[in-house]
């Protein structure tokens, strides 16, 4: 059992409880298990296997650790089963539906013997939701809306998610007679937020079919959908559909190329083809041949081997992967004017994280080490506010004895500058949820919303932007409040909110939790097009966490932002003289 496998079942038995209405800390054990077991870079099974004590992780305690071993030694878990005789476990679907929620999910299964989507579908058309206690109409459209919205996320995995059920296949396929080099294309070469499907493409001796048939017996596939030849499909047990096309080395460029995608980027480079009189498919860049009628054969080949030479052939830069969505990059790759995006190397600093003040799993001294063994110059403790009492917010006195420990760390720790900070709560009028006092100790403030998230756009918009004319506030976090697959944006004008952004020299966050990547890459692009600040931080709730800055990176690759668009790429000096702007 893969530790993705393992994370899914932990998380549904946190839904299971939290619909069964168990005591929160339970359920929030739960939650924290789940992100350690997600954040591993090592298999659960080969830890089992060396004797090593799963105690010693984060969050996991004996109870967890049971849960863990029992899951790879039979592939289930009696707890959950137990649970699952009382609460059907097609709830859980129900309850992560945007204006469901666990109890609105109980009500809706003991009153109305609603078990499935489908279920509450029918009963929200025909009236008898509505005509529960709690359900108005606008909710039942919301929930409508919700049910529309969570059909269209079905098979669809996040990026980490994607990438770890691939660096399994990956590490089978390495041991595969023949192969010379193999290669992820697609959505997830160009870094989306959430893939479909996985494209691999393999360069071998000989024909390709015993890599094929390597290919197929991976352990992990719940069934082979094909394999014959040079091309072969697996769907693994979680539902992930991975192609395999065996290509000559002469193609593999031109192959990569075109099966990196994005169909918009590819039908522009062949419009652009057309006019050289040249031909482009996956087998390489050719020469029209007779009468010049691009639909005609192919003549001489020109290209192919490399996505240099493809792109050199066709008059264009080679452009990085997350750039290709037809998004204006043909026309700049021609002129040789393609931005140089950021990369994980230019980042400086991390401005969210969270610590065991808050709901974070380590230290300060714990985090402030882990940033330091990156390389960071500077990062932002920000531990959440009281609004969010139920993972212990910080009162103004809880964040004054902070600042003391941050003080004696940074002693211990002088290599890398701790910024006090917070993540504050914008308040339903748009207020902040701690004292100007308070704020006015602290070196960078970040405001972002966690509650009351229903409200109309209109209403939400004039939150948002009242929180950001406080002139302590320096960085609006996870600025439209989605979960990828789990919660929708809430209802917000992002170009108001932006052009507020600019006019306050407010920074804009990209949170590259990969459940997050908020903002998503078309806002991210807006807003370089725009002139506001952005930065990325990774909102990491232990060391572990810190990792994820580099999905952050991608979206921003993907939003075209440069070093210098991104303000946590700033050297020290830059930074804490825009920190003083305000005086």
């Amino acid at each position: 059992m893969e530790n993705l496998d393992i994370a899914r079942v932990l998380d549904e038995l946190g839904d299971l409880l939290e619909l069964q209405g168990a005591n929160p800390f339970r359920i929030r054990a739960y939650r924290n298990a789940t992100r350690t077991v997600e954040g591993l870079t090592r298999s659960l099974s080969s830890m089992v296997e060396a004797g090593e004590d799963l105690t010693e992780l984060p969050a996991i305690g004996k109870d967890m650790a049971a849960h863990i071993e029992e899951l790879l030694s039979t592939g289930s878990l009696g707890r959950l089963d137990e649970v699952a005789r009382e609460i059907p476990r097609t709830l859980v679907e129900l309850m992560r539906l945007d204006g469901v929620g666990p109890k609105k999910a109980r009500r809706l299964f003991e009153e109305l013997d609603v078990e499935t989507v489908d279920d509450l579908e029918r009963a929200a058309r025909a009236g008898t939701v509505e005509s529960l206690g709690g359900f108005g109409a606008k909710s039942v459209e919301k929930i409508l809306r919700a049910i529309d919205d969570h059909r269209s996320r079905q098979g669809r995995f996040l990026i980490d998610e994607a990438e770890k059920l691939v660096a399994g296949v990956l590490s089978h396929m390495a041991s595969a007679p023949g192969v010379e080099r193999i290669e992820v294309a697609g959505s997830l070469r160009r870094r989306r937020e959430t893939i479909g499907d996985v494209d691999l493409l393999a360069v071998c001796e000989g024909d390709g079919t015993s890599v094929v048939s390597h290919f197929v017996s991976f352990p992990g596939a719940e069934r082979v959908a094909a394999a014959g030849g040079t091309k072969g499909n697996i769907v693994l047990r979680s539902g992930l559909s991975i192609d395999l096309r065996v290509v000559p080395a002469e193609s593999f460029g031109a192959a990569w190329q075109y099966f990196t995608g994005s169909k918009e980027h590819n039908v522009a480079v062949r419009a652009h083809a057309v006019k050289q009189g040249l031909k482009v498919n996956e087998w390489g860049v050719f020469r029209v041949s007779g009468d010049g009628d691009p639909s005609g054969g192919e003549g001489e080949r020109v290209a192919g081997a490399t996505e240099q030479e493809v792109y050199r052939a066709l008059g264009m830069r080679w452009m990085p992967p997350e750039l290709r969505e037809n998004r204006g990059e043909v026309a700049l790759a021609l002129k040789d004017d393609l931005p140089r995006v950021v990369s994980v190397e230019d980042i400086r600093g991390d401005l969210q994280m969270h610590s065991t003040w808050s709901d974070g799993k380590a230290s300060v001294e714990e985090m402030a080490r882990a940033c330091l063994d990156r390389g960071y110059e500077y990062f932002a403790l920000t531990d959440h506010s009281p609004a969010m009492a139920m993972v212990r917010g910080l009162t103004p006195e809880k964040a004054r004895e902070q600042w003391k420990e941050i003080d004696r760390v940074q002693e211990r720790v002088p290599g890398i500058r701790i910024l006090k900070s917070c993540e504050v709560d914008i308040l339903r009028d748009g207020s902040l949820d701690l004292p100007d006092d308070v704020l006015e100790g602290l070196d960078v403030v970040v405001v972002s919303v966690h509650t009351l998230m229903d409200m109309d756009r209109s209403t939400m918009t004039e939150r948002v932007i009242r929180a950001l004319r406080h002139p302590r506030v320096d960085i609006l976090a996870h600025p439209t409040g989605r979960i990828l697959n789990r919660r929708n944006p809430f209802e917000m004008d992002v170009e108001a909110v932006l052009e507020a952004a600019l006019e306050l020299d407010v920074a804009v966050e990209l949170n590259a939790n990969p459940h997050r990547l908020d903002l998503n890459d078309l806002h991210v692009h807006r807003a370089r097009e725009l002139g506001v600040k952005v930065v990325i931080s990774t909102d990491a709730h232990s060391p572990e966490g810190l990792g994820n800055m580099r999905f952050g990176v991608d979206q921003a690759r993907r939003g075209w932002l440069r070093p210098d668009d991104v303000v946590n790429t700033w050297p020290w000096p830059r930074f804490s003289k825009w920190l003083g702007r305000r005086g």
